[in-house]
């Protein structure tokens, strides 16, 4: 047979379509060209294929050798494609049965001793190869994040020769062990416990993780801004498998692998200061995940605010509201997942002691006003809790009176957020407007307070949203079912700082 075809997958952000791998050989001066838009790295596979081929002691057809990796007009990039384009070589020269790969997909990249190295992006292809009905052969290195996906026929293998002989018949491929079930989904690292005082700053932060709400905090060196977020993740319900799967697709494109012990919890990620947009949101000539990201269905931490470049700053705007992030170039598009929880800290002014009762701050009003600039108004509408953190006294540090438990505090913020996934079957911070004027209704009175405390702040339009999901995250705190004025107010006074 002159004609063969395999199936592979593409990497498209986290979508992995389908590729035809088709092999056609025929007379004339003897050359393999590869077609269907490839990469360098695609093209460069013909060197990688034949000599792989020759170490697996088949032999090379001495003929005319055309891949077409079809569609034709879906740019192909990596070394995910030499394993299907080997086979296919192969079974159009007769060394391999050409009906055993129809119900198969191959992706993997070959050395030149026909070993089979991993590559990036190998869940999404698995998860959409399991979908299409078909068994799928990995490499041994992408194992780990094969058996996160359940019911999948995925088969791995070392080398080139490995994969002929299953083929063949003669030695069938190990098949991968999905994941078990009761996979470690608790929080691991620091607890809540460790942080002395700070009451209000503890409330705003159970409060934020109830309701997926983004924070901000505010407050001189050393008074625990930092320690406070980093403690969020464990106060977060385990992720759902589809939103573990989600976020582990996203890692698999970054060519980040995945802790099989590990891979519900939420992630945290806390890029420094000097970042670019890029590496925030994505990008390069083959877009690949950025910082919001690989935070998606997690938090997203970035200290010292003022201190990121506000151009940075500002690309934060669109994925904070849409959840998503599409990064355009001149010849593709990409589209990624960042539902994120925005999460930052910051000192109240230059020198960090503005309103300390030492004194110590020298900063001018122009100076402070500059300094709180670098961060706009757009971005600031969009943060439902504003706290100024205060210098802990000192006789709460020698009390060191241990605080509520991570465990204690999570236990609540379940029960919180079940009561917003059976009302709505998302968190209240992803109440789009509708959804919260019906879910989020208030009384007369309540009704009254709040049309005051509007005007009075001058609030936005979402801002005035953003502070009803609040309300009803309160509310959901207390196990009440309608929101009252004490949940409106607390909502409101996160507020306060709007008007500076």
């Amino acid at each position: 047979m002159s004609l063969a075809r395999v199936y592979s997958r593409a990497q498209d952000g986290v979508a992995a379509p389908l590729v035809t791998c088709e092999v056609h050989l025929s007379g004339g001066l003897p050359g393999t060209s590869i077609v269907g838009l490839p990469e360098t790295a695609v093209k460069e596979a013909r060197d990688r294929v034949r000599a792989a081929i020759l170490t697996a002691r088949f032999d090379y057809p001495a003929r005319r050798i055309t891949v077409n990796l079809a569609p034709a007009d879906l740019p192909k990039d990596g070394g995910r494609f030499d394993l299907p384009i080997a086979l296919g070589i192969l079974a159009a020269n007769g060394s391999l049965p050409a009906a055993a790969l129809a119900d198969h997909e191959f992706i993997g990249e070959l050395a030149l001793s026909g070993e089979l190295r991993p590559v990036r992006g190998a869940l999404p292809a698995i998860v959409r190869a399991t979908r299409s009905g078909r068994r799928v052969v990995v490499p041994s290195g992408n194992a780990a994040e094969a058996a996160l996906v359940r019911d999948a026929d995925v088969r791995i293998a070392d080398s080139l020769l490995a994969v002929c002989a299953h083929l063949a018949g003669q030695a069938e491929l190990p098949k991968v062990r999905a994941l078990d079930e009761t996979a470690d989904a608790e929080p691991g690292g620091h607890d809540l416990a460790d942080v002395c005082g700070q009451p209000q700053a503890r409330r705003a932060l159970e409060l934020a993780a109830a309701g997926m709400h983004n924070l901000l905090l505010i407050g001189p060196p050393g008074t625990g801004k930092t320690l406070l977020a980093s403690r969020l993740p464990g106060i977060l319900p385990p992720l759902e498998e589809d939103e573990a799967l989600e976020l582990a697709a996203v890692r698999s494109v970054a060519g980040i692998g995945s802790d099989a012990g590990q891979w519900k919890r939420r992630g945290f990620r806390s890029p420094h200061h000097t970042a670019s947009a890029v590496a925030l949101v994505g990008g390069g000539s083959i877009p690949r995940p950025g910082e919001v990201s690989l935070a998606h269905h997690g938090v997203l931490f970035l200290d010292e605010l003022p201190e990121f470049d506000r151009h940075v700053l500002e690309v934060l705007r669109e994925p904070i509201e849409s959840g998503r992030v599409v990064i355009s170039r001149a010849a593709r598009q990409a589209e990624f997942p960042a539902r994120f929880q925005f999460v930052a800290a910051m000192n109240p002014c230059p020198c960090g002691y503005a309103g300390d009762p030492s004194g110590r701050c020298r900063c001018t009003p122009e100076q402070i006003a500059r300094y709180r600039a670098k961060i706009s108004g757009p971005l600031l509408d969009r943060i439902d809790l504003k706290l100024e953190m205060p210098r802990v006294p000192l006789a709460e540090l020698h009390a060191a009176q241990a605080g509520e438990s991570s465990a204690t505090v999570r236990a609540r913020v379940c029960l919180a957020r079940q009561r917003q996934i059976d009302r709505a079957g998302k968190p209240n911070a992803w109440l789009d407007n509708r959804e919260a004027e019906r879910d989020c209704a208030l009384g007369a009175s309540e009704r009254a307070l709040f049309d005051r405390a509007v005007e009075r702040l001058g609030l936005s339009a979402r801002a005035y949203h953003r502070v009803l999901r609040l309300a009803r995250t309160i509310a959901d705190l207390a196990g009440q079912p309608t929101i009252e004025a004490a949940h409106l107010s607390e909502a409101i006074q996160y507020r306060r700082l709007d008007t500076h």
